[in-house]
């Protein structure tokens, strides 16, 4: 594999998915037609673009890789002024890779959103659905409480009762009680 692309790209969020459900990417990966060592050729690609100096940087390595944007808009946060770039990709039809990026393409924040017209699936505390709902899904919900675990592709929301959510790259993963 020489380069990257959106299956390929799939393969890179797979990899932060194992570390908490290597059961789900398991049977996500002959979806994508790819193998293990695809995947890990996939992330070992990806990490090289990522600490090379000759490669692009911030929003003109995901626009490499991603090709142009399905949707392109600017939004003001304050005094600040930024873009959202949001892809569909082939493996989550109901969410589409979102990229927020600052001046001069710096990338500010990226995880998987809710794809434009996807139902969202009624969410309860109780009745979450793993890598179907994503994080603003769970937010919105009465009582909930977002939490930063402080690693840059995870989340964590924090629902009355003692429920816990964890998120990586945006998608729901795991829904428990703290332990």
């Amino acid at each position: 594999m020489r380069g990257l692309a959106r299956r390929e790209f799939c393969l890179v969020l797979l990899r932060r998915m194992a570390d908490v459900r290597p059961d789900l990417v398991a049977e996500a990966l002959p979806r994508l037609g790819a193998t293990r060592a695809e995947a890990h050729a996939a992330h070992t690609r990806w990490q090289a673009l990522q600490h090379s100096r000759r490669a692009p940087r911030g929003l003109a390595l995901r626009s490499a890789v991603l090709g142009p944007p399905e949707e392109l808009e600017d939004r003001r946060v304050g005094d600040f002024d930024v873009q959202v770039r949001r892809w569909p990709l082939p493996l989550w039809p109901h969410a589409w890779w979102e990229v927020v990026s600052g001046p001069g393409g710096s990338v500010l924040h990226e995880h998987l959103a809710r794809a434009p017209g996807s139902p969202v699936p009624p969410p309860a505390a109780g009745h979450l659905l793993v890598w179907e709902h994503v994080l603003d899904d769970v937010i919105a919900l009465p009582g909930a409480r977002s939490v930063d675990p402080g690693v840059v592709t995870r989340w964590e929301v924090h629902l009355p009762g003692g429920v816990r959510a964890t998120f990586v790259w945006g998608l729901l993963q795991r829904v428990g009680e703290p332990g």
